[in-house]
């Protein structure tokens, strides 16, 4: 895993400290250095980051100014020549808080300290994945055109939807929708994680499967065929949901 990070300080030296520093430590990938708050929210607004080596005591904003002006805030270790503001960098839940002059080992345990926790917050947002109701499309619903009217569909009442000459058929287990639409607008509103293509004709709702048996899938009263082309990427994705 790579640690995309910047640093804040309006000392000159600090900052090569730090760029030597991260330079020997393989996960961290300095993106920026900067002497001053206005240009690290200027870069802000364009990049995405996942640490910040942030000093405190600076010209026009302090570091925890600058904190505090963000909306969306990564991870911060303040790097600072004073004690006194421990407890307000506690307060405002920075990683870790680091005395200057920073001895290399000091650094490579903050260093750490970000790593472990960016491999937390992977592990939780792969899991959070994995517990979300397979039947959950992007959008709980979608409209499609028939030729009077514009209907309303709920994602989670879909079955199947079957491809028909120019017309696909939208199942569900009350209603048979016909609508003008090619494959790409189809693959639109229905994709992964609640749907999948399993053939050139047929997109599949995942948690209405009730069994596949030699490449083919029940679901009500029809079999549903796999071919060639589309099995690999609905196995992978009946795989995921193995153990749930």
């Amino acid at each position: 895993m790579k640690i995309n990070c910047i640093a804040i300080d309006d000392e000159p030296l600090a900052l090569d400290i730090i760029r030597a520093y991260c330079s020997k430590i393989p996960f961290l990938t300095l993106a920026g250095t900067f002497t001053n708050a206005i240009d690290t929210l200027e870069y802000l607004r364009h990049h995405t980051v996942d640490l910040m080596f942030l000093d405190i005591q600076m010209e026009e904003l302090t570091g925890i100014q600058l904190l505090n002006s963000l909306k969306n805030k990564p991870l911060v270790i303040f790097t600072t020549a004073y004690d006194q503001y421990a407890l307000q960098g506690f307060d405002l839940d920075v990683l870790d808080y680091m005395l200057k002059p920073i001895p290399f080992e000091r650094f490579v345990k903050g260093a750490n300290k970000a790593l472990e926790q960016m491999q937390k917050q992977s592990i939780s947002s792969a899991q959070e994945k994995q517990e979300r109701p397979v039947s959950q499309a992007a959008n709980p619903f979608f409209f499609v055109k028939t030729e009077t009217r514009i209907e309303k569909v709920n994602a989670s009442e879909v079955l199947y939807v079957e491809g028909m000459g120019d017309y696909w058929r939208i199942v569900t287990k009350n209603r048979r929708i016909m609508t003008l639409m090619n494959a790409k607008g189809i693959e639109e509103i229905l994709h992964e994680p609640g749907f999948c293509r399993v053939h050139k004709s047929f997109f599949v709702a995942i948690d209405k499967i009730e069994f596949v048996e030699r490449k083919q899938i029940k679901i009500g009263e029809i079999l549903i065929p796999i071919s060639d082309t589309y099995q690999k990427n609905f196995f992978d994705l009946i795989e995921k949901h193995k153990m749930m």
